[in-house]
């Protein structure tokens, strides 16, 4: 069938540790890689700028989350805190005349430079305690951005972003910006597929797992955590930075509230914790059903005649979403990605299991 491993033989740690053990899985890699280059010649602009470039977005941010929180194992309720870090430094930088290609590393580095600030505190406390640590700083980053004009403009004020412009040419179109943003994307998910083979990785998943053993073993738990809170923080900053700059075109504190790292860690935790192909189904769960769902709920009213009242139309998303949600994480609590993982190990072996019983 789709999946097999007939005729491949890992008989070497070299070929045991590619990023694609099974042929399938690099064929549709490739072929989904392929239908992403194509996206903007094959799906409305609408649709294009509406869906799948904040798709890709809150994906290479829900990569950053996992990183920290799924493989390194640390709660962090404070992300949305560091992306607006990023976010408004880059755009300061941008107004400053800092092209655009050094101001997203600007915002990236100073992104990890406040990040680093939380490992610090995971170094003293863990798990629900670490929680409410990284929640009391998404709090004091919210202060600060109402309270400081210089900043984001004050309470309930936005900040302009200047035009996106990459070596030169200014991006002002869907297209570019759907780009921009997929060559993000592809890049973190690059980097998080060859982190899974390295030492770095195992020795955050040491960590995760029990960081008194893997001292033991000779893994700096301090110098672990605090890499892993940078990491995360600076693709955090750049895919905050990225969002103002293709499609908010504008920053304010409203965006980036308590809400919202929140809705970010839900996405790593519907997902799977510690799964890559997670975070894309878990962002586009919880980003693209709600949308999705009114549209159906609006179009069977008319279909059947029914007459919903707006309270009514806004609540009914909101109910099935949260209880799709919970039929889940009931059926797979590692989410969907260990899903798609049980459906992908069922087929590698389908129809031959059907002799045994």
């Amino acid at each position: 069938m789709f999946y097999r491993l007939s005729g491949v033989h890992h008989a070497n740690y070299v070929s045991d540790s590619r990023i694609f053990k099974v042929p399938a899985d690099r064929n549709l890699t490739v072929f989904l890689f392929l239908l992403g280059l194509a996206a903007p010649f094959i799906i409305p602009s609408l649709y294009l700028n509406n869906y799948m470039l904040p798709w890709l977005i809150w994906t290479a941010a829900a990569l950053g989350l996992n990183l920290v929180t799924g493989w390194a194992g640390q709660l962090h309720l404070g992300y949305a805190a560091v992306m607006a870090v990023g976010a408004y430094s880059a755009i300061h930088a941008a107004r400053f005349g800092v092209p655009w290609e050094f101001a997203l590393v600007i915002g990236g580095l100073t992104s990890s430079v406040i990040g680093s600030l939380f490992a610090f505190a995971a170094l003293r406390v863990k798990g629900l305690y670490l929680a409410l640590t990284t929640l009391a700083m998404q709090f004091v980053m919210d202060w600060v951005l109402n309270h400081s004009p210089a900043i984001s403009g004050g309470s309930h004020a936005s900040l302009q972003s200047p035009t996106l412009a990459l070596l030169g040419q200014e991006i002002t179109s869907d297209t570019g910006y759907y780009y921009v943003v997929f060559g993000w994307c592809v890049l973190v998910t690059i980097f998080m597929l060859n982190l899974k083979r390295t030492a770095l990785g195992r020795a955050l998943v040491a960590v995760r797992e029990k960081d008194f053993a893997a001292a033991i073993l000779g893994v700096n738990s301090f110098y672990y955590k605090i890499l892993a809170f940078a990491t995360s923080s600076f693709i955090a900053g750049v895919s905050g930075a990225l969002l103002v700059a293709t499609f908010y075109f504008l920053a304010s504190p409203e965006q980036f509230s308590v809400s919202v790292s929140i809705q970010v860690l839900a996405m790593v935790i519907v997902g799977g914790l510690g799964s890559i192909i997670g975070s894309y189904f878990g962002v586009a769960l919880i980003l693209l059903v709600p949308g999705l769902v009114n549209g159906l709920v609006v179009a069977m009213s008319n279909g059947l005649g029914m007459q919903v009242n707006v309270e009514t139309l806004a609540h009914i998303p909101n109910a099935v979403y949260g209880a799709l949600i919970v039929i889940i994480l009931l059926i797979e609590p590692l989410g969907l990605g260990k899903l798609y993982g049980n459906i992908r190990d069922y087929l590698m072996v389908w129809p031959f299991d059907q002799f045994k019983k």
